[in-house]
């Protein structure tokens, strides 16, 4: 397939390109930073684009089988818009050059819900935290959800929780409700992406994403992802 990926030169934008590659996919990898992308081969064009520009997105998506946004930014106290008029942006681009198949990054904290079984530290302490210190990004998050299930196209929306990073893809678990578990390998993200782009999985649904095997502490994943302590 031809596949084109925003946010390419993030951590999960790297690996879901790098997967896509090695599967023998073309893919266009777009990023703001076209110079700083580590990736190349012949089936892979670096192309420089802002997906706030809508002039810039609608040349890039042109040509592609399917769409991939792995945007994403840190907590931020500032009001967040990207992923919403981001998204609008690839939509438009897509329904000019009758494309349809579309799978976009999200997060467990767009329009949250409890799991059965959580535990009581993580519900009523950490959750409640986080929650507050992403309420901009969460809000735009599930603002995109809406624009996206409203799209009318081939959509899935994959659900993220806890990022960490590992060298292997393991037996996660893919599920369109809450469920006990709570973090993601982003090398289990890229899987998912890659899956559901190419074999049209869960079409018209939104899914979390929950990695079962080598997950971190609770308080490694709070350091790095939302104290951005140690991370690269």
């Amino acid at each position: 397939m031809k596949l084109v990926i925003f946010g390419a030169n993030g951590p999960t934008g790297r690996l879901a390109t790098e997967q896509a590659l090695a599967e023998g996919h073309e893919v266009t990898a777009v990023t703001r930073r076209p110079d700083a992308f580590p990736l190349s081969g012949a089936r892979l064009s670096v192309v420089g684009a802002d997906i706030l520009n809508a002039e810039e997105v609608h040349r890039v998506v042109a040509g592609h089988d399917a769409v991939i946004s792995t945007v994403g930014i840190p907590y931020t106290k500032e009001p967040v818009t990207v992923y919403s008029e981001g998204i609008e942006n690839v939509i438009k681009a897509m329904r000019a050059h009758g494309i349809r198949r579309l799978v976009c990054v999200s997060s467990i904290g767009a329009n949250y819900e409890d799991a059965p079984g959580e535990k009581f530290v993580f519900r009523k302490v950490i959750v409640p935290i986080l929650l507050k210190m992403g309420r901009p990004l969460y809000e735009d998050t599930s603002r995109m959800e809406d624009i996206v299930s409203a799209s009318g196209l081939d959509w899935t929306v994959v659900r993220p929780a806890g990022l960490f990073d590992a060298t292997t893809t393991t037996d996660y678990i893919v599920s369109p409700s809450r469920h006990p578990g709570w973090f993601t390998s982003r090398r289990d993200l890229a899987d998912v992406l890659v899956r559901e782009a190419v074999d049209n999985r869960n079409v018209g649904a939104r899914v979390e994403v929950i990695t079962t095997q080598g997950v971190p502490s609770y308080f490694e994943v709070f350091k790095k992802e939302a104290l951005h302590i140690g991370k690269k």
